[in-house]
């Protein structure tokens, strides 16, 4: 018998190999998705403001960045003896108000660049929820903790998340028109938000996506032309996978197990599969560099480290990657 119910998944046509540049923004499950492909040595930036949640968030940031937005201190404030900004994750606040700036001004034209230069951009979107600050009047891609009572929470319909991701689509095809654009939903459970507002916040998320597949698709000669793509992460957690024991203990965000499911089905949908042999090779090398030898000074291990450094010199020279 077969307890589980496995999804279908079969290869896409322009798939990611050693050649690609990655951008990759969005929720948390981004950032697991990219660990992923820098530990194979694969080309990606990620995330330049840190992890951002809503459709609003990641739209607002490649605008600012397309734009080429200068960001000055209107743009940041002060709580708690450090300097943030609404656009951006807290990771990326700061005490020191020019050192922020900096950071964002340079993530902003790093953006600009990648999203220029790109193969494959991969947009995770975690949430429907947005926070919109009453006094600017603007979404915000993060609270920062202040006070709730600073903001209007407001779950994006399906229409508006519709229209955010049209105009993302269109910024980023118009100075890339050879990009392709992966959509995934997060599998990591908004729970803060309540178990009903989280499921119906992912049916907004997943039915927005499908209806610009669908509506860019027409608008083409054929399915391969359109560079619109959806990755089932979040069908795999919940349908695929469906068990407590996939999750950490918190329940919310899937265990290093689901990641590495959910990566398998990644790499069999999206890499190349004239990429295993050098995933494999990369695979003995990063497992050598973590390796823990009982006598560091030994001749033996003097020699294992000679010849792993020659496999690392080996494999920069012939794919212009480093270790």
């Amino acid at each position: 018998m077969n307890f589980r119910t496995n999804l279908a998944l079969k290869p896409e046509y322009n798939q990611v190999d050693y050649n690609s540049e990655i951008l990759l923004i969005g929720s948390c499950f981004s950032e697991n998705i990219n660990k992923k492909l820098e530990y194979y040595k694969f080309k990606t930036f990620s995330n330049p403001f840190g992890i951002l949640f809503n459709p609003k968030a990641i739209e607002n940031l490649i605008t600012n960045a397309l734009n080429l937005k200068t960001y000055t201190e209107k743009d940041i404030f002060q709580l708690n003896e450090r300097w943030h900004c609404f656009d951006a994750h807290s990771d990326l606040s700061n005490s020191n108000k020019n050192e922020l700036l900096s950071n964002l001004n340079n993530a902003i034209n790093s953006t600009n660049k990648q999203l220029k230069e790109a193969s494959h951009l991969i947009i995770t979107l975690g949430t429907s929820w947005v926070y919109k600050h009453i006094e600017t009047e603007t979404f915000v891609g993060n609270c920062h903790k202040i006070p709730q009572k600073q903001f209007l929470k407001k779950l994006l319909s399906v229409e508006e998340i519709t229209t955010s991701l049209n105009a993302i689509c269109t910024l980023v095809k118009n100075i890339n028109s050879k990009i392709n654009i992966v959509f995934t939903v997060s599998p990591v459970r908004h729970l803060k938000d309540g178990f009903v507002e989280n499921m119906q916040s992912k049916a907004h998320l997943i039915s927005a996506i499908h209806q610009i597949i669908d509506r860019r698709k027409q608008d083409f000669d054929s399915v391969q032309t359109s560079k619109l793509f959806y990755f089932p992460s979040y069908e795999i957690m919940m349908d695929d996978l469906r068990d407590y024991r996939f999750y950490n203990s918190d329940m919310l965000h899937p265990n290093e197990t689901a990641i590495n499911y959910i990566w398998e089905q990644f790499q069999q949908v999206w890499i190349d599969n004239n990429t295993a042999s050098i995933q494999k090779e990369i695979d003995t090398i990063q497992k050598g560099l973590a390796h823990k030898p009982f006598n560091p000074t030994s001749e033996q291990h003097q020699l294992f480290l000679k010849k792993l450094h020659k496999k690392i010199a080996n494999l920069e020279k012939r794919l212009a990657i480093k270790f």
